[in-house]
């Protein structure tokens, strides 16, 4: 039986990931996942591993309960204050879906500028999980997916989940990309229900080392390689998902199909 190998949250889009061992799943999305985002000093687009790859290479700690975040440069240098300091409201585009959120006072922005070499704005989100690229706030892969990619391309390192930057990674499943044959059914995560919504299309960034944020493989072209491209326009890799019921969900946790 499937179960809950690994879970990712980006408390920052385009840093970092933070693999808690336990995420609390709300109605309207996860908690702390994405609530902040960087937009362009200049012309206020959005800013992410595409346009800064070398940003994932920052680890960001994030305590919505005191508004808390940290951010821990390479070199080990640590950026730290009250990110509830909020500034100017602003709307971003996000592949033409507009999110609102308030600029953040303090030493984030040029921090990050500094190290992504050009000029940036933190942006707290208003909304629970609004940063993420699509209104679906739950992402699942398995780790059959990912080593089927990697014994198709001869390329191990595609085996690494993390360039996907899924929420939730599951071992234990009997094929390679089982989660795209439970499109539009339930499946039970810890004390979570999630329905799988459809897949999820995949961009540059899963090309790139997500240790350094440099490109390293064309990781689009062996998926359509062995996969073929069945939307047009679209490379699929995983799955979005939608929260039925709310709840806890922990690393271990057992997963199965209830609808």
């Amino acid at each position: 039986m499937p179960s809950v190998a690994r879970l990712s949250v980006s408390p920052v889009k385009g840093l970092g990931l933070v693999h808690p061992e336990a995420l609390e799943l709300h109605a309207n999305g996860i908690p702390g996942d994405r609530a902040f985002y960087l937009a362009d000093a200049a012309d206020g687009r959005m800013v992410n591993g595409k346009l800064a790859g070398t940003l994932v290479q920052v680890a960001p700690a994030y305590d919505a309960a005191t508004g808390r975040l940290s951010l821990t440069l390479p070199g080990g240098a640590v950026v730290e204050d009250d990110a509830s300091a909020l500034g100017a409201p602003v709307e971003t585009s996000f592949y033409g879906r507009p999110v609102t959120g308030r600029f953040v006072e303090g030493p984030f922005s040029a921090a990050l500028s500094e190290l992504a070499g050009r000029a940036l704005r933190l942006v707290r989100t208003d909304a629970t999980s609004a940063a993420c690229d699509c209104l679906h706030p739950v992402s699942v892969l398995s780790t059959a997916s990912c080593a089927e990619l990697a014994r198709q391309s001869g390329d191990p390192r595609l085996a690494d989940d993390r360039r996907f930057r899924m929420h939730v990674l599951l071992d234990g499943c009997a094929l390679a990309h089982e989660e795209d044959t439970w499109a539009g059914r339930e499946l039970r995560v810890g004390e979570a229900v999630i329905r799988l919504v459809g897949p999820l299309p995949r961009c540059l960034i899963t090309g790139q080392d997500p240790d350094t944020g440099e490109g390293d493989h064309g990781a689009l072209k062996a998926i359509v390689a062995y996969r073929g491209q069945p939307r047009e326009g679209a490379i699929d890799f995983g799955m979005y998902a939608d929260i039925v019921t709310p709840g806890r969900v922990c690393v271990g946790d057992r997963v199965e199909l209830v609808g």
